[in-house]
């Protein structure tokens, strides 16, 4: 008996050795394979798909109004810039290429709460706070640096899409958007998670510099091009029109009607059918109905000349239809371009 408690100190001497051996190596092969898990993801951020990869072709599914590559407009032509178009669908796949957990900015109208303000900012010509990049304040998402929790460095966009890499504290959430370079600090109510499982392969491109919009869906290895129409973009005009803002977003909602107001007022002016929000109050909508009408209205002669909505891109009704009906939200990425 003597002897054996006599032994039982070496063998648990001996046991915490070996524990610690199998310790230290286990920890060797989790820094191993964290390492390499490390560099793979890094490597993968470092690949960029290039617009030369990007195969378009088209294959139409709405042939109304269809325009061509290249098509008179007074005294000029105007086109469908398929080399930024590739560009662009070039950036979409490579955010792709690293797996993870897809996040949007949102704070329509202010409905996440007022941001704060950033840093540094000015006054805009409607007279609201917007930060120097100028994105305003009102319906933006505050952007903090990782290392500051306490003023906000910038503005984001509503309907930005972003990564969503980790929770930073019980507050924020480590973003990194598809717009501009590098990490960020967002609240988390600004921020709306989107499945895991989410494969973007529905694009929308906007061009406000000649009026069209092109619809894409992804087949394979290959961009289908689904329609080619004229459009109208909004107009730079305070205090109520605003320009369709350059980015890239996502398809947050849809309404069948979407009723506005007449400027200034509280007062309904009339609705646009079969809108889809991307960005703000930005819809992409079909032809507006002014109050008392309320019968759809299917084209405007107006469409794909000059900006006039208030930020909104208008299209023919039954375009806005094809739109609503076969590009989801939450899964397609609008890309306004010029």
């Amino acid at each position: 008996m003597k002897r054996e408690k006599a032994v039982l100190p070496f063998l648990f001497a001996g046991l915490l050795i070996l524990l610690y051996s199998c310790s230290e190596e286990t920890s060797k092969t989790e820094r191993y394979i964290g390492t390499r898990i490390s560099n793979t993801l890094q490597m993968l951020k470092e690949r960029k798909v290039t617009a030369e990869e990007i195969i378009i072709e088209k294959e139409l599914l709405y042939e109304q109004y269809t325009l061509e590559d290249k098509y008179p407009y007074k005294d000029t032509v105007r086109r469908f810039q398929w080399d930024k178009i590739k560009e662009k669908l070039a950036h979409l796949e490579t955010t792709q290429l690293v797996h993870g957990k897809w996040g949007i900015l949102q704070n329509y109208r202010n409905g996440n709460g007022e941001a704060p303000l950033v840093r540094s900012y000015k006054r805009n010509e409607y007279k609201r706070v917007a930060d120097t990049i100028g994105v305003e304040r009102f319906q933006g998402i505050p952007l903090y640096l990782t290392n500051d929790t306490v003023t906000p460095e910038r503005y984001g966009r509503d309907g930005a899409l972003i990564k969503i890499w980790h929770n930073s504290t019980s507050n924020f959430i480590r973003i990194e958007t598809t717009d501009f370079d590098g990490e960020w600090l967002v609240p988390k109510r600004y921020v709306k998670v989107v499945s895991d499982t989410v494969t973007f392969r529905h694009a929308i491109i906007v061009d406000r510099y000649n009026e069209n919009i092109a619809t894409l869906e992804k087949v394979g290895k290959k961009w289908l091009v689904r329609s080619m129409n004229p459009a109208t973009t909004g107009l730079h005009k305070p205090p109520y029109q605003q320009e369709t803002p350059l980015g890239m977003f996502v398809i947050q909602e849809k309404k069948y009607k979407m009723f506005f107001l007449v400027d200034g007022t509280t007062r309904t002016g009339g609705f646009a059918p079969y809108a889809n929000r991307f960005i703000n109050g930005g819809y992409i909508h079909g032809i507006p109905v002014n109050a008392p009408r309320t019968t759809f209205i299917e084209y405007s002669a107006s469409l794909g000349t000059t900006p006039r909505s208030h930020m909104c891109v208008r299209n023919a009704t039954s375009h806005a239809k094809f739109v609503y009906d076969n590009f989801p939200a939450l899964e397609t990425i609008v890309f306004v371009i010029e």
